[in-house]
């Protein structure tokens, strides 16, 4: 059985496969740092941390933190759910022609 947020991970799993982004989910346990993204993707040569979340769940301090320190380093950090995760390409296909 599926849970809400596996669902939300799948459809941008799916999206990012389908525009050719690299991508991954970074291991938190042991060596891993915790509050990282659910996702690490890179498009374009830019980097992207997507933290995904369903209903009205909501970002730990931590990942709050994590996804801070992502952009203000220069990358991409965004939250998404069942309500946005279909603006999510189109989101970052805008920052990489942006920053181009």
């Amino acid at each position: 059985m599926s849970t809400p947020e596996s669902k939300v991970k799948q459809k941008v799993t799916k999206a990012l496969k389908e525009i050719g982004a690299y991508y991954f989910y970074p291991a938190t346990g042991g060596y891993g740092k915790s509050g990282v993204p659910d996702v690490v993707a890179c498009y374009r040569g830019r980097f992207f941390g997507i933290e995904c979340k369903a209903g009205g769940n909501r970002p730990t301090a931590l990942q709050e933190k994590n996804l801070s320190e992502i952009s203000e380093t220069g990358g991409f950090s965004i939250v998404v759910n069942e309500d946005n995760v279909d603006n999510l390409i189109p989101l970052m296909v805008a920052w990489v022609n942006e920053e181009t």
